[in-house]
């Protein structure tokens, strides 16, 4: 009897520690789709009330001084909200992705999204808008964000934009690790990308030449209401981390681009800059 009994629990027992695996795997893939963890979530919850541009000093830090405001080359500034362009420019939809290159949830969405970005550019049936913000220089000090996305500006100038975008993030470093405050370090990163590394493109970077324009981004970044990087929106519809009840994944990115794209003919037109 009291055999019977210790078998019953322990079947009991297996059962439960079954489902609660099953729950664990089940909570696993979900933060593998890109469900941001609590302890991101912490950081981005204060780009609502960050307003504050960390520019260093010296060669590394560039200017805090607000000079002229200039554009990269083919960046759009529709309703006041500066965007590098890539994707063919009649494309039917378009990707809109507020980004920071020091934060590691965008790092996160790029290096899992990248590819399906990329094949929907190409096939002419998306065209995204980069909106750079310097939300982490704010939240943990240092110029990394804005020195950064100056360098990707400049890269935007000599038609490698999408290749030294994508650089950065495969060569992220760690959120606390300001290594991107280093113009010489993102030069030497330039080099990974053919044709990039050139006088003109190393003095973009040490000048400065976009800083105005990335605080611009910026500004349009803090005063659009986003909770945090990356907000991304399709058609103006934010699918980040869900849309409705469906969470982000290359294969539903394609999902919704071809269900907003249905009845329409894709782009066709050159591909935009970088």
């Amino acid at each position: 009897m009291s055999e019977t009994n210790r078998g019953d629990g322990t079947g009991s027992a297996r059962e439960r520690l079954k489902q609660q695996r099953e729950r664990e795997k089940s909570r696993e893939k979900q933060r593998r789709v890109l469900i941001v963890s609590a302890a991101v979530v912490g950081v981005l919850g204060l780009a609502a009330v960050v307003g504050v541009i960390a520019a260093g000093g010296g060669k590394d830090g560039g200017s805090d001084k607000a000079g002229p405001v200039v554009a990269p080359t083919g960046a759009i500034n529709e309703d006041d909200k500066p965007a590098i362009v890539t994707g063919k420019a009649d494309a039917p939809s378009t990707l809109a992705i507020w980004e920071d290159f020091r934060c590691p949830a965008c790092a996160q969405f790029e290096n899992v999204m990248r590819d399906a970005i990329h094949e929907l550019e190409a096939s002419g049936a998306l065209k995204t808008e980069y909106h750079l913000a310097t939300l982490i220089d704010g939240n943990m000090g240092g110029s990394g964000s804005l020195r950064a996305a100056n360098a990707a500006a400049c890269a935007q100038d000599a038609g490698k934009f999408t290749a030294y975008h994508d650089t950065l993030y495969i060569n992220q470093p760690p959120e606390p690790d300001d290594a991107f405050g280093k113009n010489e370090k993102l030069i030497e990163l330039a080099g990974k990308v053919p044709g990039l590394e050139t006088p003109a493109f190393r003095s973009c970077v040490n000048e400065g030449t976009h800083d105005s324009w990335v605080v611009k981004s910026n500004e349009a970044f803090q005063n659009g209401g986003f909770r945090g990087t990356p907000s991304v929106l399709l058609n103006g519809e934010s699918i980040f981390p869900t849309k409705g009840n469906e969470q982000i994944s290359p294969e539903n990115l394609k999902k919704w681009v071809a269900e907003a794209n249905k009845g329409k003919k894709p782009g066709t037109a050159s591909p935009s800059a970088g």
